[in-house]
């Protein structure tokens, strides 16, 4: 699943293939994909002006309104010559340049959405998204996860609480912070928190310096792959000794997510 540097990758990456083209027309295969009502009479004839991301959300800047592309769990984009659409490829738009951008989604879980460019960042979904690692403050965060009795693992992949960190890459910072998924966040410390902020910080950054991370049928854009999996200290390394204890790394259910600890490095 992409996560924020995958997302990232991906933004970085359209920018050099789409930025200053119009979009000429728009085909949509998946109508259960698109949020808003006459998104296609509403996009045609557009100007793409710049592409943002806030967390895991792609925000494409055009003339009158933002199109919010969140990718879920399998979306991908491919710039093409003008063709036939292919299977998976569910919403195609066609550019002034005879090629068209194509979002590809094996499982139909990506959505779009058309906003009004001045008042995109006080609505849902992007109004309801925490703030990234990097800009969170560790006080804030620590009065809000005292409030909670989940475990830290499951507060982490809250996007209202805090933006950007999936699966994988909660995983390696738990790891790094030395702290147990299970945890429970009223029990977490000013130190643990802290902890927790700043390994975040340096995965996320790594990990998008190198591309993010290239894991099962997830790769970015255009073959772009990331290195990032090269990196994972315990995320998919399941019975592989510990870096550090030597200690066989363990998978257990978090919350009914896949999690992987090292149960010496990080005591329950």
């Amino acid at each position: 699943m992409p996560e924020l540097p995958e997302v990232e990758t991906v933004r970085r990456t359209l920018k050099t293939l789409v930025l200053g083209k119009m979009i000429t027309d728009v085909h949509v295969y998946w109508s259960n994909c698109v949020i808003t009502q006459d998104f296609e009479k509403k996009i045609i004839g557009q100007w793409i002006h710049d592409i943002l991301r806030y967390g895991k959300y792609l925000v494409f800047v055009l003339d009158h309104h933002v199109m919010i592309s969140h990718l879920r769990m399998e979306g991908k984009y491919y710039l093409h010559q003008k063709r036939l659409p292919s299977n998976h490829e569910h919403v195609v738009f066609d550019l002034n340049t005879q090629e068209s951008l194509t979002y590809h989604d094996t499982r139909k879980f990506g959505k779009f959405e058309l906003i009004d460019k001045n008042i995109y960042l006080d609505v849902p979904p992007l109004s309801l998204l925490g703030k990234e690692p990097k800009d969170t403050d560790p006080l804030t965060l620590y009065k809000r996860l005292k409030q909670k009795t989940i475990p830290v693992k499951m507060a982490l992949l809250d996007q209202h609480l805090i933006a950007g960190l999936g699966n994988i890459y909660v995983d390696e910072t738990l790891f790094r912070a030395g702290i147990h998924p299970e945890k429970k966040c009223h029990r977490l410390t000013k130190k643990d928190v802290n902890h927790i902020i700043y390994h975040a910080i340096n995965v996320l950054s790594y990990a998008t310096e190198l591309g993010g991370s290239t894991i099962r049928t997830y790769h970015a854009t255009h073959g772009v792959d990331g290195k990032f999996q090269n990196e994972l200290k315990v995320h998919t390394k399941k019975d592989i000794p510990c870096e550090i204890c030597h200690t066989p790394i363990i998978k257990i259910k978090v919350g009914g997510r896949g999690t992987y600890v090292c149960p010496t490095c990080q005591k329950k």
